[in-house]
């Protein structure tokens, strides 16, 4: 096997499109050479890389509840690896500061991501609006977002990728917005038609995905927001302390 280093980081999506099969192709390929799934075959190219190059694997050992943690904290540390480079960050924090309204997609299994990020978001920009439902109302809501003078969409689509917002997305884009996704490989179904991609690796141990990777990007995402305008995003959030504080919000 080629690549055995990168590939131990690499989803499954990834491994496809890098081989030129299918998905697919690449479980029963796992399960062929007799483990129960891609996952775990990564994680014994995790085991060889680590080997290979001197440094210490994950963690193996213990339970599956543990070792779905353990490679949550792998996703994390290649997140971290990415961030080393942070052109591609600065683009996509300037090209969402400057759009009002800031329209944020997230449908199903993305919902809360949007609705986290949204929620401080909304802190130090004018105008974020969620996009959480699917249907025709979506498209309304996009369409009304862009005559309130959106240039920008933030969208986040995570496995099994809604067909619905693949094609918001694809709409936004025939509108004139720039597109900025947040999705889990740099080769999932929405990157070709975001004009910025930023990936970040899903857990894929349990019935059901972990998101921490996702979630981590999406705040550093903000920051980079907000360091286009730092004195802005300062006023706002002073602003927002002095009304919160005045209404007694928060008990600490």
């Amino acid at each position: 096997m080629q690549h055995t280093a990168s590939a131990a980081y690499l989803s499954a999506a990834e491994v496809a499109e890098l081989a030129g099969v299918s998905q697919p192709s690449v479980t029963r390929f796992a399960m062929a050479l007799g483990y129960d799934g891609y996952p775990a075959l990564r994680r014994r190219l995790r085991e060889f890389a680590g080997a290979g190059n001197g440094t210490a694997a994950g963690p193996t050992v213990g339970n599956e509840l543990q070792r779905a943690v353990h490679d949550e904290v792998d996703n994390l540390h290649r997140l971290a690896g990415q961030l080393a480079e942070r052109d591609t960050l600065t683009v996509a924090g300037a090209l969402l500061a400057a759009s009002r309204p800031l329209p944020v997609l997230g449908l199903r299994s993305a919902a809360p991501l949007a609705a986290y990020f949204a929620y401080f978001a909304a802190k130090v920009l004018p105008d974020v609006r969620v996009l959480d439902s699917g249907g025709s109302l979506l498209t309304d809501r996009l369409d009304q977002a862009r005559a309130a003078g959106a240039t920008a969409l933030l969208a986040m689509v995570m496995p099994r990728y809604p067909r619905e917002s693949i094609e918001a997305v694809r709409e936004a884009r025939a509108a004139g917005l720039s597109v900025v996704a947040i999705t889990d490989s740099a080769v999932s179904p929405v990157a070709e038609h975001a004009d910025v991609v930023l990936p970040a690796a899903v857990g894929t141990q349990l019935v059901f995905d972990l998101h921490a990777a996702p979630m981590a990007m999406a705040m550093v995402l903000l920051q980079a927001i907000c360091d286009v305008a730092p004195a802005d995003a300062q006023r706002r959030l002073e602003q927002f302390e002095q009304s919160a504080a005045n209404r007694n919000v928060f008990v600490a």
